[in-house]
């Protein structure tokens, strides 16, 4: 029997952009259904780096990925929204009065009036580097593109790879953790926060952590398990490590998946919107976070979450185009319920 659902806003990814839409729709009394492939909320937050530390959301010095999914949800209690997870939304049909019909791989269907895709990367994979029979010692024996539980790494030798903010942030909080972190760079510059960056630096000087700079890993070497891996320098001198982990951290490639055929105008795999409101090239569509390209994009959470205010008004102003509406303030108001 088909499942049926009824909503004013669908919203396509259960990330933290995502959750925080519901919140932005509920001032304005609008009510939303999430649907998300993963079996649970949080997005890449959930699913990628549960523990890891985020730094840049206003209000906190830091907060754990989970614990600002946690904050999230009970953010959005006071709206009800309803959830769809483990399925992802395969094909979608514009109604004649303007409103939508999605269709879900389980056949799940939902009609609504407008749709906010929050689908972070879309569907994704890691970037693996091109070493000799790495994935060998993939699915527990060594090798790990992400880091789910740091707890894993207690007291073991680990060398993680990579430029970018997850190379130089797990490197900062694994060095608490692990016996031995070494972070080896391509490059003598990171694309990482220089903050982060001055940070790993500090621990290399301070012996707490080693940095290996214009080197990559070229081999990984053990038996039934990952025992030790060859780092080669640019000029060609080469050092093999005894390990217990290898960690590449050279970010996700990207899919839009099923998105990518909804008629939506893209740009590098991306939905191009109009920033007044985040509507995509279809009229109620509209697109944010990481999924949505525009000039001077940035893929942060805290840039997600503006993006998600100027959406709902979007969304409202498409669903009622001759109703007015006067912003009101939380701080005044309050938070309203569903």
């Amino acid at each position: 029997m088909t499942n049926s659902i009824s909503t004013d806003i669908c919203i396509i990814g259960a990330g933290p952009v995502g959750l925080f839409a519901v919140f932005e729709a509920g001032l304005l009394k609008l009510r939303c259904h999430v649907v998300d492939a993963l079996p649970q909320v949080g997005g890449q937050l959930s699913e990628i780096y549960p523990k890891k530390p985020i730094y840049d959301i206003p209000g906190f010095p830091d907060i754990l990925a989970g614990d600002l999914v946690q904050n999230l949800m009970r953010q959005i209690e006071p709206f009800h929204p309803t959830f769809t997870l483990g399925e992802r939304v395969e094909r979608l049909a514009k109604l004649e009065d303007g409103s939508f019909q999605l269709f879900t791989t389980d056949g799940t269907e939902i009609f609504c009036k407008a749709i906010a895709i929050a689908g972070g990367l879309g569907s994704f994979e890691p970037r693996k580097p091109a070493v000799e029979s790495l994935e060998s010692y993939e699915g527990g024996r060594g090798v790990y593109y992400m880091v789910r539980d740091p707890e894993t790494f207690r007291d073991k030798r680990i060398v993680i790879a990579g430029g970018g903010d997850s190379a130089l942030d797990w490197t900062i909080f694994l060095a608490d953790v692990a016996k031995e972190v070494t972070l080896v760079h391509r490059g003598t510059t990171f694309r990482g926060a220089a903050d982060s960056a001055e940070k790993v630096q500090n621990l290399h000087e301070a012996g707490r952590a080693r940095l290996v700079l214009s080197s990559n890993v070229t081999h990984v070497h053990g038996q039934d398990s990952l025992e030790a891996v060859t780092i080669t320098a640019n000029d060609g001198t080469a050092e093999t490590l005894h390990v217990d982990a290898f960690i590449p951290l050279f970010g996700l490639t990207p899919k839009l998946g099923p998105i990518g055929e909804w008629g939506l105008e893209l740009e590098d795999d991306a939905v191009k919107v109009n920033t007044l409101d985040y509507s995509t090239s279809v009229p109620g569509i509209f697109a944010i976070g990481d999924i949505n390209t525009y000039p001077g994009k940035l893929k942060l959470i805290l840039c997600g979450f503006h993006e998600a205010a100027l959406m709902a008004q979007g969304a409202y102003k498409y669903m009622f185009p001759d109703k007015r509406y006067v912003l009101k303030y939380t701080t005044v108001n309050g938070v309203p319920t569903l």
